[in-house]
Parts: C-alpha cells; sequence; structure tokens
C-alpha cells in the first residue's frame, strides 16, 4: 500500500469518527444516554462496525459527544462562584443546571450519571465542579441566605427530579421546570426553612448515581 493510500484511510478514518461525534451530540440529546447506537450509525451515515470500533463501549462516546456540554456544567460553576452575591450565584446556578438538563436530555442524565471510562475526563470535570458547588453552598450559608442544613450531595438529587420532570413535560410543557423550581429555591432560603430529614450520605448518593449502569459499569440502554 503506498503512502498516499495509507493516508487517506486515516483521512477517512478521521471523518467517520468525527461524523460519529456529530451525530451523538443531537441523539443523546433528544433521547439521553441510553439512546440507540444504531441510530447514532445511521445519521452518522457508517456502519454499527464502524461505530464500535472507534468507540468500543457507549461510555466513550458519550465522552466524546459530552464533554462540551460537560466543560459548559463547569464553567456555569465558575461563574456562580465568581457572583460577588451569595444566594444570587447559588440561585442563578441551580437555575442555568434545570436549564442545561431542559435543553438536553443527555446532559441531564449525565449530571446524574456517573461514567467510567480509561482517561476518566467526565469525572474529572464533575469533580471540579462539585467542589465549586460546596464552595457555593457554604458561601451561601455562611451569609445567612441558604438554609443551614442543605448539603452538596442534595443537589443531585434535585436534579434527579428535575430530569424526571422535564423528561415527562417535554414537548408538552417544556417550560413547567422553571415554575418547579421557583417554588424549590423559595423553600431553599434561609428564612423560609423548616426542619428536613436527614440528608442521605455522600456515598449514597454516589451509589444512586451509579445505579444507571449494569453491574458491569455500562450504561443502561
Amino acid at each position: 500500500m503506498t503512502d498516499a493510500a495509507r493516508h487517506g484511510l486515516r483521512a477517512d478514518a478521521a471523518r467517520n469518527r468525527d461524523a460519529i461525534i456529530a451525530a451523538a451530540r443531537p441523539v443523546f440529546a433528544e433521547h439521553g444516554l441510553s439512546a440507540p447506537l444504531d441510530e447514532i450509525a445511521r445519521r452518522a451515515g457508517v456502519g454499527n462496525a464502524t461505530l464500535y470500533r472507534h468507540f468500543p463501549t457507549r461510555e466513550e462516546l458519550v465522552q466524546a459527544a459530552l464533554l462540551g456540554p460537560m466543560a459548559e456544567y463547569l464553567a456555569a460553576a465558575e461563574e456562580a462562584v465568581a457572583d460577588p452575591d451569595p444566594w444570587a450565584g447559588f440561585r442563578d446556578y441551580l437555575l442555568r443546571l434545570c436549564q442545561l438538563q431542559a435543553r438536553d436530555r443527555g446532559l441531564a442524565d449525565l449530571l446524574v450519571t456517573t461514567i467510567k471510562t480509561p482517561s476518566g475526563e467526565l469525572e474529572q470535570l464533575r469533580g471540579t465542579a462539585f467542589e465549586l458547588t460546596r464552595q457555593l453552598i457554604e458561601r451561601a450559608q455562611a451569609a445567612g441566605e441558604l438554609r443551614a442544613d442543605f448539603r452538596h450531595q442534595d443537589l443531585p438529587l434535585l436534579l434527579m427530579a428535575n430530569a424526571g420532570l422535564v423528561q415527562r413535560t417535554q414537548g408538552k410543557a417544556p417550560d413547567s421546570w422553571r415554575r418547579v423550581a421557583a417554588f424549590l429555591l423559595d423553600g431553599l432560603q434561609a428564612r423560609a426553612a423548616t426542619p428536613a430529614p436527614p440528608a442521605p450520605s455522600e456515598r449514597a448518593v454516589l451509589r444512586v448515581m451509579a445505579v444507571g449502569r449494569h453491574s458491569d459499569g455500562r450504561i443502561q440502554g
């Protein structure tokens, strides 16, 4: 095989990989992380074998397709921490996450599901965002604005609830999350707080976030 032929094969492989990622983004956004891979291959114009050659596991495809949206999640946390108003920073961050979930079902799933990949890039982004979230919560509580019994592990639980809401209302009442979020934020303010049951442990919440995977670590679906 000539050098030109080898280069042509490499170029074809790169084009196929890019086409798969480009097709996966809207499919995951429409159907969530359990979207059929056959549909992604069809939209990319490649066979299933080609898709699996580039992405042996669903998790690796999820990572390639959703690194951008996950980076947007991290950017939202960074912007919130930079807000000089502790309550406004926390409030706007929570609203932004709910909005991201409403816009993208794949990201809605990803924000509440841990993903195992060889490089671990998605979980690195999540870990950084979690630490910023912890700062947001502690700062708003220190200012006397956020109820004192709110824990950082409560946020994934709220996002799980919102993910279910946006999935159920999608295409019928797509802005319902805004009304529910407004009620929720009122209840999170310190001045409105009444005693709440104990928060689940951080370990328990992480186990819940892993429920979306099969026992071998694969995402269900």
